[in-house]
């Protein structure tokens, strides 16, 4: 194993990322599943369709 790992891991122990770092984590964590899921059920929404980006003649 790197010994780096377990530094890093040292480290983390000693200064635990502030709640505020968790929740905002697992906010985006949400934010993205949810998307995933939305365009798994339902398909991809028109706004995010590579045809309208397009510039058309």
């Amino acid at each position: 194993m790197n010994p780096r790992w377990f530094m890093r891991m040292a480290k983390w122990a000693r200064h635990p990322p502030s709640a505020k770092r968790v929740r905002l984590v697992f906010a985006v964590v949400a934010i993205c599943a949810a998307i995933v899921i939305y365009e798994m059920l339902f398909g991809t929404p028109d706004w995010m369709q590579m045809e309208r980006l397009r510039l058309k003649p």
